[in-house]
């Protein structure tokens, strides 16, 4: 699934095309995705123009200039890409395009997600953040005052792993296996630590290795595993950058170290660490 990385990314690929632009045309190709596309989609949202494109944990927020916001979720495998005329007839729509959505100066967005566990919502602008999407999620992680004492709180009392904590999007958003795997790993932090454990220094270290790794994705374009490209097609490359994440049996690379990465299950997620540099 995209994290947040993959997703700002996107973001940001689309921010200089939208922008700014009326949608023409949108063409939906199928009724659902996981679940049912909002009523009258294309009547509710062709003519109108994109003020801005936001980002809330993983969900992309495109702002509409007549107060509504089209909610956007990747889910699985979904992408996002763009296509000038040329490239759009130079590319015949995919059987997973489910969403065409048509510009004035004639580029096309298209939103293909194969395996349909994304989702489009359109809602008012005063319903956000009311919204049961984002009820109860935590703060974003590259928020400038989030920070250690933020992170010590919201761990207060848990006693589950704080791999585990990481994940949960009540105590933080945007945060999936790859980028909590390689946190944990450059805050020299064992996944099997309980949560409650992570305060003072040790909770100022996370979050700062958080948002190193965070940003430095962001940087790269995200992480290209399966299915996550830019918007003009590029490929994320920070999996080449991976410390720990599906490096088993690789040896580790703090120097002087020489252990092997290993593998352990916990949720049934697949964690990666060096069980000598994290503690």
């Amino acid at each position: 699934m995209p994290e947040l990385p993959e997703v700002e990314t996107v973001r940001r690929g689309l921010v200089p095309r939208l922008v700014g632009r009326r949608i023409r045309r949108l063409h939906q190709r199928r009724r659902d995705l996981r679940i049912p596309l909002p009523s009258r989609l294309a009547e509710r949202v062709e003519g109108r123009t994109v003020v801005g494109i936001d980002r809330r944990a993983k969900y992309l927020l495109v702002r509409l200039d007549d107060g509504h916001t089209l909610i956007i979720h990747l889910g699985m495998s979904g992408r996002m890409t763009l296509h000038d005329a040329t490239s759009a007839a130079e590319h015949p729509l995919d059987r997973h395009d489910h969403v065409v959505i048509g510009l004035e100066d004639g580029w096309q967005v298209r939103f293909n997600d194969a395996r349909r566990f994304g989702l489009m919502l359109l809602v008012r602008n005063e319903t956000l953040t009311r919204h049961k999407l984002f009820k109860g999620l935590g703060p974003e992680p590259l928020d400038p005052t989030f920070d250690g004492a933020a992170l010590a709180r919201r761990l207060k009392g848990r006693r589950t792993s704080i791999k585990a904590a990481l994940l949960d999007q009540r105590t933080l958003v945007g945060i999936g296996n790859i980028y909590a795997c390689e946190a944990l790993y450059l805050a020299g932090l064992s996944p099997r630590r309980s949560a409650h454990t992570v305060q003072g220094e040790r909770a100022d270290r996370l979050v700062a290795a958080l948002k190193q790794v965070l940003i430095r994705s962001i940087e790269d374009g995200g992480s290209t595993l399966r299915d996550h490209v830019q918007p003009g097609g590029e490929l994320g490359y920070f999996q080449t950058r991976f410390n720990v994440y599906d490096r088993a049996g690789a040896v580790c690379p703090t120097r002087g170290c020489g252990r092997e990465i290993k593998r352990l299950v916990q949720s049934g997620r697949s964690t990666f660490y060096c069980a000598h540099c994290q503690r």
